[in-house]
């Protein structure tokens, strides 16, 4: 059992050693690795093919997984790195210290939005971006989209999706416009506003957090990991709902065999669902 941190409250060396086990990684290829897997796994509704990762009722069992072993990738490099987590409802100004010369660094420049500061600036020769949709060997961030803004999610917003009684809702893709995991991974169908929650924090950092390839931004795994949180959060909220769909879709549904049930193996582990409910064998937040 380990704890995972806000970021607000890490020491300048849990900073520096998180950032040096990135670096690491991403030195011996196994970061990009993680990368492409994003991609690979990134299946919207219109693609005839499962979807485990995103537009799913499995968002947050695959993402749970998917953090746990690149945790387990950091604390392999350093056993006392543990995955922060990014609060932006509280820290939400591209001035926070999440983007401080020492953790993440900062926005874009103008033009090409290339980061020119902090550990994973292109310019300091350590973070070369291999595994991308688009052109470009560098970071690229937005922070806030200064030219067209968007602002980021509130804890009334957040607020609300936990309100949210069942977990999912047919027809288990983007377009539920019911459901705790609908409501807070952000497709929000029928609102007018389409990105909400989960993906308007993707669209307020911008650059390649706007892609498949994400997790090319550290900022995703800290972005993620408070998503975790709230979904533990909702779980303590409503104890008598659980994840859903619990057994598999009937073959005259669309979604049959594209969405994953309690206890159906999702790639590429071959875990289920229900085996990653309960996050407390592993660590605790702060």
């Amino acid at each position: 059992m380990y704890t995972r941190k806000n970021q607000r409250n890490l020491t300048r060396t849990e900073k520096r050693r998180f950032v040096d086990a990135l670096l690491a990684l991403k030195r011996s290829g196994r970061y990009d690795e993680f990368v492409r897997m994003h991609g690979d796994f990134y299946v919207p509704d219109a693609e005839d093919s499962p979807r485990a990762a995103h537009m799913t009722p499995s968002f947050f069992p695959w993402h749970r997984r998917y953090l746990l072993e690149f945790e387990r990738a950091l604390r392999q490099v350093d056993s006392g790195v543990t995955l922060p987590y990014w609060d932006w409802t509280t820290d939400g100004s591209p001035a926070s210290s999440l983007w401080a010369d020492d953790f993440l660094g900062g926005t874009g420049r103008l033009g090409d939005r290339q980061v020119m500061t902090g550990p994973f600036a292109y310019s300091n020769g350590n973070w070369r971006i291999n595994s991308r949709v688009t052109d470009g060997r560098y970071l690229t961030r937005d922070l806030g989209r200064p030219s067209n803004p968007v602002s980021l999610p509130t804890k009334a917003d957040v607020a609300r999706a936990i309100e949210e009684p069942h977990y999912d809702a047919a027809p288990w893709d983007s377009t539920a416009r019911t459901g705790f995991r609908n409501t807070i991974e952000g497709w929000s169908a029928g609102s007018s506003e389409r990105w909400r929650n989960h993906n308007r924090v993707h669209r307020w950092v911008g650059g390649l957090m706007l892609g498949a390839t994400s997790p090319n931004d550290p900022v995703f795994w800290l972005h993620h990991a408070f998503m975790d949180l709230l979904w533990i959060r909702w779980q303590r909220a409503h104890p008598g709902s659980g994840y859903l769909p619990r057994t598999p879709l009937p073959e005259g549904d669309p979604q049959h065999g594209r969405v994953f049930a309690l206890d159906e193996p999702m790639p590429p582990w071959g875990v289920k669902p229900s085996e990653l409910l309960d996050h407390t064998r592993h660590y605790r937040y702060e």
